[in-house]
This record gives C-alpha cells, sequence and structure tokens, in this order.
C-alpha cells in the first residue's frame, strides 16, 4: 500500500513538473507542403502524432485478429492445411506400426505431398504398399522418394532391396546391393547386407570377393570375419564338382581353387576337410592320402582322422602303420581306432580290425563303429553277434532322426 502511495505521489510530481515545463515552454511547429499549410505548438503536434500511432497499431492488430480467425475457420488456409498434413504423418506412423497397411498408405501419401523431404513418410507408403501387394506401387514410391532426395539413394536402395526380399526376389536384391556397393564400396550397412544375402544363396565366389571389403568396414569381429571366410571358401570348394559334369575338368577347377587359398587357410583343418572330401568325391584317392597325411602328422583332427580311413594310398600297409604311430599321441581316440580298424580291414588283417572296432566301442557307442564291427562279424561268421550290432547301429542313428509324428486317433480308427 505504502509501495502505491509512493508511485501515485512519484507521478502526480512528474505530472505537475511535465505542466509547468509545458506552460513555460509551447513551442511552435509549422508544417508547409505546397496549399497545405499545418501549425500547432509542439506538445499539441506530439500529442496528435501519438493518437495517430495508437491508432495504426490498433488498426494492425484487428486486420491480425481478424486474418487468424478466418485461417481458424478456413479450411484452405495454410494453417488448417498444415494441421491436416501433421496428423496425417501421425496417424500414418501409427498405422504402419499397428500393421494397418491401407489406412497408413493413404496417410503417408498424404503427409508426404506436404513436404519438402518425404523421404520416411514415402518409404513408409512404400512399405505399406508392398504389404498389401501392390509391388508396381511401391516401387513407384521408392523412385519419387529418389527424384525427391536424390542423396539418400543409400537407404532407398536399402528399403528397395529389402522389398525385393519379401517378394522372394533374391537375384533382384542381390543385383541392387551390388550396384550400391559398386557406387559406395565402403559403405558398411551395404556390405553387411550383401554378405548376409551371399550366404544365404550361397553365392561363395562373391562372398569370397566381398571378403577384403568386409575387413576393412570394422562392423564384423575377427570371429565373424574367420567363419564367413572358413563358410565362403568351404562352400567354394564343394560346389565345384555339381559346376562340372566333366570329371578332369572338375579336379582342375579343384586344385585352382585349393591355390587360390592363403598358406595360413591351406592348414586350416575345417578347408582341408572340405578339399579332402572332394578329392575323394572325384576318386583322387592318393592326391587326398597325401593332403590329409600331411595335414594329421601336424594336427591330428577328428574330422580329418575319419576321412583318412576312407582314403586309400598305395602302400596300405605303411599307410596302416603311420597311423598305428598316431596312436602315441592319442591312445583313447575312438574316432583313430575306427579307422584302424578300417584301414586293417583293407589290409584283410581281420582280427586286428576286430580289435580295433572294439577297442573304439568300448570308449563310444557310434552307429558306424557298430555297422563296421557287424559287416565284419558277418564276413566272419558270427552272425548272431553281428545281427546285435546291426541292430545296435539302427537304435543309435535313430536317435540322429527327427522324430516320428504321433497318430491321431481318430483318424487311425476312420482309415481302419
Amino acid at each position: 500500500m505504502k509501495r502505491t502511495y509512493l508511485i501515485l505521489l512519484i507521478v502526480v510530481a512528474c505530472a505537475a513538473v511535465l505542466g509547468m515545463f509545458i506552460v513555460e515552454h509551447t513551442g511552435y511547429v509549422l508544417i508547409s507542403w505546397k496549399s497545405f499549410r499545418y501549425e500547432s505548438s509542439l506538445w499539441m503536434f506530439l500529442a496528435l502524432l501519438t493518437a495517430v500511432l495508437a491508432l495504426l497499431y490498433g488498426l494492425r492488430t484487428l486486420i491480425k485478429m481478424t486474418l487468424v480467425s478466418t485461417g481458424l475457420v478456413n479450411p484452405w488456409s495454410r494453417r488448417n492445411q498444415g494441421r491436416r498434413l501433421r496428423l496425417a504423418a501421425e496417424q500414418g506412423i501409427l498405422d504402419l506400426a499397428q500393421g494397418h497397411w491401407k489406412e497408413a498408405l493413404r496417410h503417408l501419401r498424404r503427409a508426404a505431398e506436404g513436404e519438402a523431404k518425404p523421404l520416411v513418410y514415402l518409404l513408409g507408403a512404400a512399405t505399406a504398399a508392398e504389404k498389401l501387394g501392390y509391388s508396381e506401387e511401391a516401387d513407384q514410391l521408392l523412385e519419387q522418394a529418389l527424384n525427391k532426395q536424390p542423396s539418400a539413394e543409400v537407404a532407398i536402395a536399402l528399403a528397395h532391396a529389402d522389398l525385393q526380399l519379401q517378394r522372394a526376389d533374391d537375384a533382384g536384391a542381390q543385383e541392387t546391393l551390388q550396384a550400391m556397393h559398386e557406387l559406395h564400396p565402403q559403405h558398411s550397412e551395404v556390405l553387411l547386407r550383401l554378405q548376409a544375402l551371399l550366404r544365404q544363396r550361397q553365392d561363395w565366389s562373391a562372398l569370397i570377393g566381398l571378403l577384403p571389403a568386409l575387413r576393412k568396414c570394422k562392423r564384423l569381429s575377427s570371429e565373424q570375419l574367420q567363419r564367413i571366410e572358413h563358410q565362403a571358401w568351404s562352400g567354394r570348394l564343394s560346389t565345384i564338382c555339381t559346376l562340372n559334369t566333366d570329371q578332369q575338368e572338375a579336379l582342375k577347377s579343384l586344385d585352382s581353387a585349393w591355390q587360390g587359398l592363403s598358406g595360413k587357410l591351406q592348414h586350416d583343418p575345417q578347408l582341408v576337410a572340405a578339399y579332402a572330401t572332394e578329392l575323394l568325391r572325384l576318386n583322387a584317392q592318393q592326391q587326398a592320402e597325401s593332403l590329409l597325411r600331411h595335414t594329421l602328422n601336424n594336427n591330428l583332427n577328428d574330422a580329418l582322422i575319419e576321412l583318412y580311413g576312407r582314403t586309400q594310398a598305395k602302400d596300405t600297409s605303411r599307410q596302416l602303420q603311420l597311423a598305428e604311430s598316431w596312436l602315441k599321441q592319442a591312445p583313447n581316440n575312438p574316432i583313430l581306432l575306427r579307422t584302424l580298424g578300417r584301414l586293417s580291414l583293407r589290409n584283410q588283417l581281420w582280427g586286428k580290425a576286430r580289435d580295433y572296432f572294439e577297442s573304439s566301442l568300448r570308449l563310444h557307442r557310434q552307429a558306424h563303429t557298430c555297422a563296421e564291427l557287424a559287416r565284419l562279424l558277418n564276413h566272419l561268421g558270427d552272425t548272431q553277434r553281428s545281427n546285435q550290432l546291426f541292430a545296435e547301429s539302427f537304435s543309435l542313428l535313430e536317435h540322429s532322426l527327427p522324430a516320428l509324428p504321433q497318430p491321431v486317433l481318430g483318424k487311425e480308427s476312420a482309415t481302419s
């Protein structure tokens, strides 16, 4: 209250001082232009000028309020159009997330019409169109997005590849991704999508060609790169026989592919096994035996030991002696013992083969070992034990087979 009185007192004092100043100094203003002449005191002129400015400000405010109110009411005003586009965008994204494809397509197409950079809306609309089975319209929407935002060609190409995969057009998706890889060789997402598709399509040659770029992109760990490299080269080696009907040509292509591997990869057990398997398929027994022998001298890998038992060297007796020398390193390896049994069979050493097979079974009951021993015992005339082992072999093999479907009682009785 005291502050109010103080302010009022100051205002009154200022008004009194201003009044005294106006009385003592009235001033004079003269404006003359052609036939127009205006003259008054300075203070009257200032009062008139203030009134004119206040009138103009009030008129401006009134016009602005009129325009705003008209924009709120007029459905075609810019304000209402922008509001409708925002609502369409929000609803379209919501519809897309909920799987309402038809509504999403309609709303997102509408939202894209009012945007200078409508990439997000057009990509969403293309996805919705593809879900509805409108593949041609989806492609047109992606083309429209590319025309509007050519700088986003990688994002649009990735979306296009996804749509092609949904159509089961794997070849088209691969072509799209490879085209982007040629234009953007260091783009990591393009590389990752392309390598995944090449692995799915088992295009091993193309995947091998992509390996240097995958190492540079730094998106995959060393373990992942090693796994992809092994898969690519194993697949490449294993498909050569199917691509070449002529045995000599296939063997030549196989050797050429093997020579393309680095020295480190040529000592990798997984790749050696893949190469040896194809050599055996092409009946290159001596070459397979030599490869496996040199590798096993440094690495007693079970897969390689198994393959070695299927090879046949020129000197089968020496082959058996070499394999028996590995027992010093792995005396309780059931796979090595089974391999020794097979090599003994090849040398017609029936008793030794029987001992090796039985020793292998004592360490690990395996279907192949049971079958080998059963076949040998049948040859030796022990049919009762042979039949038992054959039955055990089938029993062990059954565990690795998919379970049979259980019969439905109603259907069973109906058919009977």
